[in-house]
Order: C-alpha cells, then structure tokens, then sequence
C-alpha cells in the first residue's frame, strides 16, 4: 500500500468516524427527552465525572495558578508593571486555562474509563443482552454520561477558576510579596461577566465532547481484550484534539 493509498483510507476513516458520532449524538439528544428516565444512572454519573474529579482539578488548577503568578511577575517586574499580574492570572484562567485544563484532565480520567466501561460491554456481548431486553444502550449508557458531563464540566471550571485566582493570589502576595489590596482590586478591575459566561460555555462543549467521544469509541470496540485498549487510548488522543481545535473556534466565536 503506497502513500496515497493510506491518507486516502486514512481520511475515509475520519470522515467514517465524524458521521457515526454525529448519528449518535444525535440519537442520545432524542433519547434524553424520552422515557424511562434512568435517575440512579444520571446521579452516579456525575459523581464519577463531577465528584470524583475534584482532586485532580484541585492540583492541576491550583499549580497552574500558582505558576503563572510565579512567571508573570517575574517578567512583569522588568518592566515595572507587577500591579497587573493579578488581572492577567484572573483572565487567563477563566478565559482559557481552567476550562482547557479541566476538560483535558477529565478527558483523561473519565474519557477513557467510559471507553473502557462500554467497549467491555460490546465486546462481552453485554450491549447486545441490553437490546434483547428492548433497551436501547444509547439511552441506557450515552444520555447519562452526555448529560453528567454538560452538567459538571462548568461546576468543575467554576471550582477550577477559584482555585487558580486563589493560588496566584498566594504567589504574588505571599511569596513574591506584593501589596494584597493592589493585588486584589486589579484581579477584578479588568473582569466581566462575559469572562466567566464564556469559560462556561466552553465547559458544556468540552463536557459534551469527551463524554460522547469516550461512549462513542466503547461502542464501536472490536477485537476483544487488545481492541478495548486500543479504544480507551483513541478516546484520550481523539478528545483532547477536538477539544484543543474547538476551543480555537469558541474562543473566536465568544471573544
């Protein structure tokens, strides 16, 4: 097979994949006005993306701040404008860091656990008893996930951002020693409400696409044990580079 021939398959592939998750997404929004309702999935569902993901939005957002107090003081203070490290700290993380940030950790932590959860199901014929027993595995599997995952990335990015605020307040103030009420009233001085609201819309589609991604992928497992694994890691790799190239077109879009 010549090179042609591989990028040939190769966009075949994508454009392959980008109608299957269209098609399913588009049936997991149908499914989600429909009855039966399965409320314990729905609540288990976001404890695992939104509960038990705290700790690692705790330290990833917390250092991020941290550092980025850290560097922007020290190129700040060449020029003497160390005043302004706190607006630039408050903006970049709800603009851009926390909800990246938190979208690519979730994608790592639940992403793949869903791919791994549902490509076990397909693969041990599980999905098949479900639509013996006239339950559609969309319904069952996909709207509880999509939906925890709408609902918790932005819960998740306003804990993120506080964090962030919080830890480069702790830098600049206490560590690089700045005057705490200068530092405070120009965290603020430069925010609106158009900051916070667009960092949260960014969450819902991040939320939107690692969720669908991760069931997405599960779904169309093949190849026992070894495709499992190969469907986990395509689920990381694939969301995080959705995510990194939406992001571009929602801060565009929001900005």
């Amino acid at each position: 097979m010549d090179l042609r021939d591989r990028v040939r398959l190769g966009f075949i592939h994508i454009f392959r994949s980008i109608v299957y998750g269209c098609v399913l997404l588009g049936r997991t929004f149908l499914w989600a006005y429909g009855p039966p309702f399965y409320g314990g999935g729905w609540v288990l569902q976001r404890v695992r993306v939104g509960v038990e993901s705290i700790p690692v939005v705790f330290l990833t957002t917390m250092f991020t701040g941290m550092v980025m107090a850290l560097q922007t003081y020290i190129g700040f203070h060449r020029v003497h404008a160390e005043n302004f490290v706190g607006s630039v700290v408050a903006l970049a993380m709800l603009r851009e860091l926390a909800p990246v940030l938190v979208a690519l950790m979730v994608t790592g932590r639940v992403g793949s656990s869903m791919a791994a959860e549902i490509g076990t199901m397909r693969v041990t014929e599980q999905l098949d008893a479900l639509q013996s027993l006239a339950t559609d595995p969309v319904q069952y599997l996909f709207v509880p996930r999509v939906i925890a995952g709408i609902v918790m990335l932005p819960l998740l990015t306003i804990l993120g951002d506080a964090l962030g605020v919080g830890g480069g307040y702790l830098v600049g103030v206490k560590l690089m020693g700045a005057n705490p009420v200068v530092y405070q009233n120009n965290t603020y001085q430069f925010l609106h409400m158009n900051d916070v609201w667009s960092g949260l819309i960014k969450s819902a589609f991040f939320g939107l696409i690692l969720t669908l991604t991760g069931c997405v992928r599960g779904y169309y497992t093949s190849g026992g044990a070894e495709g499992v694994g190969r469907a986990t890691t395509a689920a990381v790799v694939s969301a995080s580079l959705i995510i990194l190239f939406t992001d571009f077109f929602l801060t565009k879009l929001l900005f």
